[in-house]
């Protein structure tokens, strides 16, 4: 059983900034050009016009919020978080649309040029949302959430998950999570192999997982190395971060060419070739869940939603067998965790329910109540610093994991957890990246030569389309 602590009252709505100018044409037709996705967006152009707000600001009562999403579990927590609300001047009936995570952005892209029909709030896949940070698109589509925050909220909040959703110093979108990167392990399979589940660094990980892997075949972990690209990279990224690199800095400039950036691919190749990694075609799908089932695969490192999304999914029959720990650390330097994922809440601005949509993320994501019940419901981390040290988190067993208290070891990394930074031009990095990843993977060409290559690639693309954050 666990504690849930008595509700505080909701933060007092920030101030309503006058209406905005019409969001420009031209610099969503850009956006749109620089987002692949020209033919979903060609029937709007035609119908193009200036979304200028035609109603007064709603400014308190009821709100009915246009609201989309890739996933429906949010609509329900939204929906309760706004039946919980209180302190607001507003009330919420919520009309959700949802949609797949690349096409959210896209669609509220194409209904903005079209001049109706956007979301007054929407949930942008952090992957999706470098789409809108080309040009001026985020500024102009959605409202800074800044001057809506009290200064001690703001101050609570991650810096780590306002980044990625920040441009020019504004806040877009409230991170509905804080994805830390855990490694999980089963721990009868690693008790019956000999194991140790408390190698300290990679280098002893790797040591371990080679001689697994010659005497039975068996590895410490996955790789995927099939079609979907942003899967490829994202494996690289989390070790990457974890090192303490980063693939673009806090300007969106590639920042590839790193020593960081080569001890994190050196030892991802080295354990393919030497077999304590093992490469699926990805991370969720049949090969990841025959390798799963078979116990060839027996551990992962992945964020705090994969327990879900990837262990429950695919082999829930082995409840009670998998915990999780801090990733063993680099020698190199770094911490003992990572990112991956993530979906931030955003409103619409010059909408007659902006302020409603404002108050309504607000009501659902910096009300310590909600961030304890979304990790009680969803799995989801508190995005709030002050929140980690609540007790009725650390209280929480998990049967998934052999009644693990989970939150222990997220409370134990979140002060290690390093700063994602994005850039529009991240589709790119996918394509070029993602390949040189598999050559050296695949012993084709050295970890060094195989950054290189792919920066060097990057930075022609990117200056033929223009690129920029």
């Amino acid at each position: 059983m666990t504690r849930t602590p008595g509700r505080r009252p909701a933060p007092t709505p920030g101030p309503h900034p006058p209406p905005p100018p019409g969001i420009s044409r031209r610099h969503l037709l850009r956006a749109a050009g620089g987002l692949g996705a020209a033919a979903a967006l060609t029937p709007a152009l035609g119908a193009c016009a200036a979304a200028t707000p035609t109603a007064e600001p709603l400014t308190s009562g009821r709100a009915d919020i246009s609201f989309w999403t890739h996933d429906d579990a949010y609509v329900d927590f939204f929906r309760a978080a706004a039946d919980a609300a209180t302190g607001s001047p507003f009330t919420w009936n919520l009309r959700p649309t949802r949609a797949g995570a690349a096409d959210v952005v896209t669609k509220t892209i194409a209904q903005a040029i079209a001049g109706r029909g956007t979301p007054d709030v929407a949930g942008f896949e952090l992957g999706a949302f470098t789409r809108l940070l080309r040009g001026d698109i985020a500024p102009e589509l959605l409202e800074d959430l800044t001057g809506h925050l009290d200064p001690a909220v703001r101050e609570d909040l991650l810096t780590v998950r306002t980044e990625p959703f920040s441009k020019d110093g504004a806040l877009y979108a409230l991170d509905s999570d804080a994805p830390l990167v855990v490694y999980y392990y089963r721990e009868p399979e690693f008790a019956r192999y000999g194991v140790p589940t408390d190698l300290g660094s990679w280098e002893e990980f790797a040591e371990a997982g080679t001689r697994l892997a010659d005497r039975h075949g068996i590895a410490l972990a996955a790789v995927p190395t099939g079609s979907d690209l942003p899967q490829i990279l994202q494996s690289f990224e989390m070790l990457l971060l974890q090192r303490g690199g980063r693939l673009f800095d806090a300007d969106g400039t590639l920042t590839l060419d790193t020593p960081e950036a080569e001890d994190t691919l050196r030892f991802l190749a080295e354990g393919v070739q030497r077999g304590y990694l093992t490469a699926v075609s990805d991370y969720y799908g049949p090969s990841m869940q025959a390798a799963l089932k078979t116990g060839k695969v027996i551990g992962q490192w992945m964020a705090s939603w994969y327990k879900v999304y990837g262990l429950i999914a695919n082999v829930p029959e082995q409840s009670g067998e998998w915990r999780i720990r801090p990733l063993p650390v680099f020698t190199g330097g770094g911490g003992r965790t990572s990112f991956a994922g993530g979906t931030g809440f955003a409103a619409l601005r010059g909408k007659r329910n902006t302020l409603a949509g404002v108050e309504l993320v607000k009501a659902a994501y910096l009300n310590p109540a909600e961030q304890i019940r979304r990790y009680q419901v969803l799995g989801y981390l508190p995005s709030l610093r002050s929140v980690f040290n609540d007790p009725a988190l650390s209280l929480i067993e998990d049967a998934y994991c052999g009644g693990q208290r989970m939150f222990e070891v997220y409370r134990d990394v979140i002060d290690e957890a390093p700063v994602l930074y994005l850039s529009a031009d991240r589709s790119i990095l996918d394509t070029v990246l993602s390949g040189y990843l598999l050559r050296a993977y695949q012993g084709r060409t050295s970890p060094r030569e195989a950054l290189r290559s792919a920066a060097r690639d990057f930075a022609g693309q990117t200056r033929t389309r223009g690129g920029t954050r």
